[in-house]
């Protein structure tokens, strides 16, 4: 089993992506935006006490999150980043889109196909 992790993401109007290496402990953030790109550079590299979900809907404990120390770590803390930095993940976009469209401006008109891979 791979242990990485890519997730879209986008800072107001600019698209990017994270890529996390879980063997190496590192997260690259791709984002044409600089403030964008170090807040969530900052984010990713602090720890935080964040409320984590357990068997229901009202069952949380806060626990203190590491997001570069392991792959549920890095997920975990994605889930506050947009309220940490306003940097917004798209958890439904796939990466290989924003990695062949990635500017707003270069997105296919009038309902062209997307003919890359999606994972």
């Amino acid at each position: 089993m791979a242990n990485t992790f890519s997730v879209a993401i986008s800072y107001h109007d600019v698209l990017g992506y994270i890529e996390y290496d879980g063997d190496q402990r590192s997260a690259r953030v791709v984002l044409p935006d600089d403030k964008g790109r170090e807040l969530a550079e900052t984010y990713l590299h602090t720890k935080h006490e964040i409320l984590v979900p357990h068997e229901t809907l009202l069952d949380f404990s806060e626990e203190i999150i590491d997001p570069l120390s392991d792959v549920r770590s890095f997920q975990v803390a994605l889930t506050r980043l947009w309220e940490a930095t306003e940097v917004h993940v798209d958890w439904s976009r796939p990466v290989a889109f924003i990695k062949q469209y990635p500017t707003l401006e270069s997105l296919p008109k009038g309902g062209a196909k997307f003919d890359g891979p999606l994972d």
